[in-house]
């Protein structure tokens, strides 16, 4: 099982000290959660997309890439892509550029986004936001697995002999989970493809989501991918952690109770009603356990940990506290109640293992004699690629 922290990039007031983090601090803060994620042993680090104030992920890519030369073991991943404002062609491009700048450490979580204001930004409508989500990731899913792809669909000019590059490291994409909070089309699409699902897992009551992810578990063994017990599910959270429990909800209820989103709030009803977690490591242990009572074996738990306004050296206690003394319990104890036959989170290598078992990798190599793609014919060459080609001349 997976284990990691993922990020909204968020910014607001202290309410203790009144300091509000620039950008710029903001942006090195979670670099520095990222690389401690790594230090403790913690397995993916996970970082949202959004383009409005006070957040500041707007190119998950770059920032994802930066953090991929940073650390050594992450996979890294987003919480989520968006892919109602984002043109499909650039994100199969910035995304495979990604995979082989990490070589291989990436997965992504793709979801519709509800922020009203960012789809005109974008040119997009929000009525249509499910449909663009849907038509959007079916063309991605080709853009990966075809060389050549002629398409045609309601939202974006149509394709013809399109390549997208570079072509995935070792002509294999990167695992997609589909993230959503209330979106019954997604859980199927995710079920249709065998991808992942996702479940947020924060702002709503306990076991919200279980009607969703028991949909997408049916629809998974539905389309033939295995038993709906071996469907590949995801649940978010969130937590904060301290010694004893008291001090846990001492320090954390000025910044949960003055947040914008929970602020008129108890941080008490709030642990009790939803996945909120504030207490010592054993009470996070004994909660987390109580999801997987509730949703079945899953294969990735994600924290948000550094969000709310807590200062740097704070979040990264919490990460250093999940890595240390939460989630060496959660792995043996989640491992030991698990039932035979439920796989591991899809990594690169053990898809290139389950495409290739003991041959080599395809690495697409460009033919340097083809110059477009319209003969709907492969621009790659099957050859040797030691042999010298003719080279066209241009003057």
């Amino acid at each position: 099982m997976q284990f990691g922290v993922f990020t909204v990039g968020d910014i607001a007031p202290d309410p203790i000290s009144g300091y509000t983090y620039s950008e710029a601090e903001r942006i090195d803060n979670m670099i520095r959660v990222a690389r401690r994620a790594d230090e403790v042993g913690l397995d993916v680090f996970a970082l949202g997309e959004h383009h409005n104030p006070p957040f500041v992920p707007s190119s998950p890519t770059t920032l994802l890439a930066y953090i991929a030369a940073q650390t050594k073991n992450l996979v890294l991943s987003t919480s989520v892509t968006l892919m109602t404002t984002n043109d499909p062609v650039k994100l199969a491009e910035d995304y495979a550029m990604l995979q082989h700048v990490a070589k291989g450490r990436l997965d992504l979580m793709v979801g519709r986004g509800n922020t009203v204001p960012v789809y005109p930004w974008f040119g997009k409508d929000i009525r249509q936001g499910v449909a663009l989500a849907l038509e959007n990731y079916n063309l991605l899913h080709r853009l990966w697995r075809e060389d050549v792809v002629d398409w045609e669909g309601r939202f974006r000019t149509a394709l013809q002999g399109f390549t997208s590059t570079p072509r995935p490291l070792d002509d294999v994409p990167p695992f997609v989970w589909h993230g959503s909070i209330r979106t019954p089309e997604i859980a199927e699409q995710a079920a249709f493809y065998g991808n992942g699902f996702f479940a947020n897992h924060i702002l709503a009551p306990n076991f919200h989501f279980k009607q969703l992810v028991d949909l997408y578990r049916q629809r998974f063994e539905h389309y033939g991918h295995g038993t709906a017990a071996q469907a590949i599910v995801g649940l978010g959270g969130m937590s904060f952690i301290a010694k004893r429990s008291q001090d846990a909800v001492k320090a954390f209820r000025p910044y949960f109770e003055n947040y914008p989103v929970f602020r008129g709030s108890k941080l008490e009803d709030h642990m009790a009603g939803t996945p909120l977690t504030v207490g010592s490591p054993q009470e996070v242990i004994d909660k987390v356990l109580t999801f997987q009572e509730g949703f079945g074996d899953y294969q990735r738990q994600l924290f948000a940990v550094d969000g709310l306004a807590l200062p740097i050296e704070v979040a990264l206690e919490q990460v250093e506290l999940l890595g240390t003394e939460v989630v060496p319990v959660l792995r043996k104890e989640l491992e030991s109640r698990r039932a035979p036959g439920v796989p591991d989170a899809p990594t690169h290598g053990s898809l290139v293992l389950a495409k290739y078992g003991d041959a080599e990798p395809r690495q697409p190599r460009p033919n340097p004699n083809r110059g477009d793609n319209l003969s709907g014919t492969s621009p790659y060459q099957d050859s040797d690629p030691n042999v010298e080609a003719n080279f066209p001349v241009a003057f």
